[in-house]
C-alpha cells in the first residue's frame, strides 16, 4: 500500500457522478417543483441546453431529456445556459436570504441581536427567516450567530490575541459567557485552546482510496483526524488550521496498521480491530460518537433516533452539531446518519462520498 505523502500533485478529480438513487430523488423534487431543493442541485435539459432550479415554474421536460448537476458551475462547464425564467445562476429564495443574514451576523458583535431586528433589516418576516435558516442550515438564527461569533473568537485566539482582547472584539458580554460555551464547542477552556495544540505532536499520512485522498493524523496515543478530499495541500492546511501550534509532520512510520484499517473501512469492510482514538471532545460529543459507532454497517439512523437512543429526544440539533464536528470520519461513521425524511444531508466531505460509503457498506455486508 502506498501511503506516502510525497506523491506528485495531480489535477483535482472531476465531480462525482450522480448515483441512480440521488437522480430519482432529484426527479421527484423536480416534478413537485420543491423550493426546498433549490441550491442542492440543478436540472439540465439536453434538448434546449438550458439548466434550471428544481422549483422553476416552466413546463416539466421529459425525463429522458434531463440530466442533473450538483452545482450550476458543473452545468455551465458542460455548455448549458441558465434559464431566464428561474435564473438559477443568481442567489435567491431561502439560500439568498440566509446568505444575506449570514453576512450581517458575521459582521455583528451585538450579543443581544434579536430575530425581529434581523428580519426587519432583511425585509422579511420572522417566520420566513426562521424557516429559511432551518431549511438551509438546520440551525436557528441565534445558533448560527453564536457559531459565527465563536469562529471569530477562535481565529483571534489562534492569531495570538489575549483572551480579554478576543472577548472584546467578538462582542461577548463577559468572560463567563464564552467559558459557558467553551466545553460545549471548543472542547477545552479558552486558555488551553489559545495554545493551539502547543506541545502536541501529530504525524499524518495521505493515502489513495475510492473516495479520493484520505488523510490520517495521529499521536502516539491514537488517531486524531481522518479527512477526505481531493487536494492534499487543502487537507494538510485544514489540519494545521485546527492545531496551528502543534508539531505537525508527515509520518515516516509508526501507524501504517491504523491507516490500512481506515482504508479497509472506506471500502465497506467490517472493522478488524478497534482503532485507538486521541480526541479533544466534550462529554456529549463523545456520547454521540460512541452511539454512531453502534449503528450497524450499511444501515442508517436519523438524527432524532440517535437523540432518543441517548435519552435526550429534544437534542436533535445538538446531535447534528456533534456529527458535523466529528474529526475522525469513517472511524466514527457519521455518514450513517440521515434526515427524518430519509434524505442524505449534512456531510462535511460531500454527499456523493456519503452515498458511496453507504453503498460500499451495503454491497460488502
Amino acid at each position: 500500500m502506498n501511503t506516502t505523502t510525497n506523491m506528485t500533485r495531480t489535477r483535482t478529480n472531476p465531480a462525482q457522478p450522480i448515483t441512480p438513487g440521488a437522480a430519482a430523488r432529484y426527479w421527484r423534487a423536480t416534478r413537485a417543483r420543491d423550493p426546498r431543493a433549490d441550491g442542492t442541485f440543478v436540472l439540465a435539459v439536453r434538448s434546449t441546453h438550458i439548466y434550471c432550479r428544481p422549483s422553476c415554474p416552466a413546463r416539466r421536460p421529459l425525463r429522458r431529456n434531463v440530466t442533473f448537476f450538483r452545482t450550476r458551475e458543473e452545468a455551465e462547464r458542460q455548455g448549458y445556459r441558465p434559464c431566464l425564467r428561474c435564473r438559477p445562476n443568481e442567489i435567491s429564495g431561502p439560500v439568498g436570504l440566509v446568505q444575506r443574514a449570514v453576512d450581517l451576523l458575521a459582521q455583528s458583535t451585538d450579543e443581544s441581536l434579536r430575530l425581529r431586528q434581523l428580519a426587519q433589516t432583511l425585509g422579511a418576516t420572522q417566520s420566513t427567516l426562521r424557516r429559511a435558516f432551518l431549511q438551509v442550515t438546520g440551525l436557528k438564527p441565534r445558533e448560527l450567530a453564536e457559531a459565527l461569533r465563536l469562529k471569530r473568537f477562535k481565529a483571534l485566539m489562534r492569531a495570538g490575541k489575549s483572551i480579554t482582547d478576543a472577548l472584546y472584539e467578538t462582542g461577548y458580554g463577559s468572560s463567563s459567557r464564552v467559558y459557558e460555551r467553551s466545553n460545549a464547542q471548543l472542547g477545552m477552556t479558552p486558555a488551553t485552546y489559545r495554545k493551539g495544540g502547543l506541545g502536541m505532536k501529530l504525524g499524518y499520512t495521505i493515502a489513495k482510496s475510492p473516495l479520493g485522498k484520505v488523510l490520517v493524523a495521529a499521536t502516539e496515543r491514537g488517531v486524531s483526524a481522518v479527512y477526505l478530499g481531493d487536494d492534499e495541500s487543502k487537507l494538510v492546511a485544514e489540519l494545521g488550521e485546527e492545531y496551528p501550534r502543534a508539531e505537525i509532520a508527515a509520518a515516516s512510520n509508526g501507524f501504517e496498521r491504523w491507516v490500512k484499517e481506515v482504508l479497509s473501512r472506506v471500502e465497506g469492510q467490517p472493522p478488524h480491530f478497534e482503532l485507538p482514538l486521541d480526541l479533544q471532545a466534550t462529554a456529549f460529543q463523545r456520547r454521540v460518537w460512541k452511539e454512531l459507532q453502534r449503528i450497524p454497517r450499511g444501515r442508517t439512523r436519523t438524527y432524532a433516533q440517535v437523540a432518543r437512543s441517548l435519552g435526550q429526544p429534544k437534542a436533535v440539533r445538538a446531535v447534528a452539531r456533534a456529527c458535523a464536528t466529528n474529526p475522525v470520519s469513517i472511524v466514527v461513521p457519521c455518514h450513517r446518519v440521515i434526515r427524518e425524511d430519509g434524505a442524505l444531508a449534512g456531510y462535511r466531505w460531500g454527499l456523493s462520498r456519503k452515498e458511496q460509503l453507504l453503498a460500499s457498506e451495503r454491497s460488502a455486508t
